[in-house]
């Protein structure tokens, strides 16, 4: 039933994104369409699914609002693989199985495409919501996920900390805002969204936090091991740029087995809420398996 749902969730997402970014203005056709490029290149919807899997577990609907509040997150996301493949950050020449965004548009309209995206995220949920709490609570959780106390400053110490020795504490830091702070704040929108009560914002905070973890142990993992076909990017980039990750910290076991503790610390987390957390569910007990 929820590989079910998940396929039908990622689908309404791919839909909505489709009906996105579209302009019959001929002096900027190319910035939209290398937006587009990158925005309907494929990938996962796992922060989109996750808003609407949030909202439906603490009783809520999706709704055209849901949704757009669901893809204003993958914008977000997609800004940022533009951007982490930029030539001064990562340097990567495949995303998703295609020439990243610079390789394509050249590196100025590659970052004006992942700036596109950014701001146009926060227009959507102006427009999706209005002049309501409910919007500014949700841009709070989006700017907090993705700016300089989320997911920028986790790429800052990412960046600074390359070749660097680090700790366990301090790596763990940097992947929690690199890549859980969003995973988090499409969680917590979907609780928003729904309505969601104090005990159950608390669980769907909690679940967010353990499966951001997970989910950046397991690419570290992957980045080791992974399949580049299968992936869609190049492996050992980690070790390429000497960048902290588990695998290089703790070795492949322990990461294995840090994953599987934060899987069941969000399975566990789910036991709390008051509607149906069986999608949230599916994708935890899916992370461990993940192949791209």
């Amino acid at each position: 039933m929820s590989k079910a749902a998940m396929a039908e969730k990622t689908a309404q997402v791919t839909s909505h994104l489709e009906g996105l970014l579209m302009t019959d203005d001929k002096f900027n056709d190319r910035l939209y369409e290398a937006m587009r490029y990158s925005l309907l290149a494929g990938g996962k919807r796992l922060r989109p699914v996750l808003v609407l899997a949030a909202c439906e577990a603490v009783g809520g609907k999706t709704t055209a609002q849901v949704l757009d509040a669901a893809c204003a997150i993958e914008l977000v996301h997609t800004y940022s693989l533009i951007h982490d493949d930029l030539p001064g950050m990562d340097d990567d020449d495949l995303r998703r199985g295609k020439p990243t965004n610079h390789v394509v548009y050249g590196e100025a309209m590659a970052i004006l495409a992942g700036d596109g995206l950014l701001t146009e995220a926060f227009s959507m949920l102006a427009r999706a919501c209005g002049d309501t709490p409910v919007a500014a609570a949700l841009m709070r959780e989006l700017a907090e996920g993705a700016g300089i106390r989320g997911m920028v400053a986790g790429q800052a110490q990412d960046v600074l900390s390359e070749g660097e020795a680090i700790g366990l504490d301090h790596m763990q830091w940097i992947h929690r805002h690199k890549t859980g702070a969003l995973i988090l704040a499409a969680c917590r929108m979907g609780g928003i969204l729904g309505q969601a009560d104090e005990a159950s914002m608390a669980a769907l905070s909690a679940y967010g936090r353990a499966l951001g973890l997970a989910f950046q142990i397991t690419d570290d993992i992957l980045d080791v091991v992974g399949d580049e076909v299968v992936m869609g990017k190049h492996a050992g980039s980690d070790a390429k740029s000497d960048k902290a990750t588990y695998p290089a910290l703790l070795g492949l076991d322990k990461s294995r087995e840090l994953a599987e503790q934060a899987v069941n610390e969000a399975l566990s987390a789910l036991k709390d809420l008051t509607g149906d957390g069986s999608l949230l569910a599916y994708i935890a007990s899916k992370i461990l398996a993940r192949q791209s």
